[in-house]
């Protein structure tokens, strides 16, 4: 999900930003700091919204750079569990396919790509066996996330697209398509069995 988060901190301006407004120094700085940062609590950084506050400024010897304490704001995402998330597949491999969701990556097993049985084929996309519903780089996807791990520098997110309603894009239309099908279907069935009774008591009178 997306928030807004208010931070206090000290910023680090170097000297190459010292002939500028203070605030309009600890700006640029900032937004060249948290460049794809991400930290586990705070989430992935997207961009700096506004700087709040510049206090005063210290030099400490031996360092050149200038430290003020700010009040700012940050754009960020946090991955959550069981979060619906919207995305670009970026790369098939043999054991699944990885979906670019903008500011992170995620991982879907190839097991968990549908409710299909699917095999890596030599066109470079994972095909389902009974559908024939394929899977390629490029496509926009709807999945949900069932795993995050914290080990390294960025998190690594397992995503799942078996569960209704999510999937390709084109899969679910498709399926929301099929079951409006499904439905009509059955109101006119019900619609008839019911004209039918009313037929037949009829002619019982």
């Amino acid at each position: 999900m997306f928030y807004i988060a208010e931070v206090q901190d000290h910023v680090r301006v170097e000297p190459k930003l010292f002939g500028l407004p203070t605030k309009e120094a600890v700006d640029k700085q900032l937004r060249e700091t948290y460049v794809k940062y991400y930290d586990k609590k705070l989430g992935s950084v997207i961009s700096v919204v506004e700087v709040l506050e510049v206090g005063e400024g210290i030099i400490i010897p031996g360092d050149g750079a200038a430290y003020y304490s700010a009040k700012f704001k940050l754009l960020i995402w946090k991955v959550e569990l069981h979060e619906l998330v919207f995305g670009e597949i970026s790369e098939i491999t043999t054991f699944g396919a990885f979906i670019n969701m903008g500011s992170m990556q995620g991982m879907i097993h190839i097991s968990q790509t549908m409710d299909d049985y699917v095999s890596f084929s030599k066109t470079n996309s994972l095909m389902g066996k009974a559908s024939k519903r394929n899977l390629k780089q490029g496509d926009l996807c709807l999945a949900r996330v069932v795993a995050i791990s914290h080990k390294g520098e960025s998190p690594k997110i397992g995503l799942t697209m078996r569960q209704p309603g999510l999937g390709k894009i084109e899969w679910i239309k498709e399926d929301q398509i099929k079951k409006q099908k499904e439905a009509e279907k059955l109101i006119k069935s019900e619609e008839k069995k019911t004209k039918g009774e009313k037929t037949t008591k009829g002619g019982k009178k």
